[in-house]
């Protein structure tokens, strides 16, 4: 099984979360969280900051109470994934306001109250809007 993360980051104010703008497909041109494969023999928590830090700049001193592991999503196989992948949802927030810099994609902070269920603008299927909700269920992560 291939497995794959995303991480959901909150801004200080935790009115906003950090998004990219996919260059590739699946979902090429969408909106999406940061992210990305797990390495053979790599944990999925060191996997979700590796990405993070990749991607955005961002390093675990700059997170105020770490990453959490929130969900996980299973496909199974189908035309979108031949082979079953789990993809792991990790969520967090930022101490401070801290510059964002990724090489590979155009970052952006997204207003928390976005439709994050409009599939003509964000990846995922509505998953994103699904991560949501379920953060909220969990103040504490907020």
């Amino acid at each position: 099984m291939r497995v794959l993360n995303v991480v959901w980051i909150f801004n200080p104010s935790v009115n906003t979360v950090l998004m990219c703008k996919r260059h590739k497909e699946p979902y090429l041109g969408l909106y999406n969280l940061l992210g990305g494969k797990v390495d053979t023999g790599e944990d999925g928590l060191t996997a979700a900051y590796r990405e993070l830090e990749e991607e955005s700049g961002i390093k675990p001193a700059d997170l105020l109470n770490g990453l959490h592991h929130l969900m996980d999503f299973t496909y199974y196989s189908s035309i979108m994934y031949p082979e079953d992948v789990r993809v792991e949802v990790y969520t967090g927030k930022l101490r401070s306001s801290v510059a964002v810099a990724g090489d590979e994609k155009e970052l952006l902070w997204m207003d928390v109250n976005e439709d994050f269920f409009d599939m003509n603008k964000f990846a995922g299927e509505g998953n994103i809007a699904h991560i949501y909700r379920q953060i909220k269920l969990r103040p504490e992560l907020m």
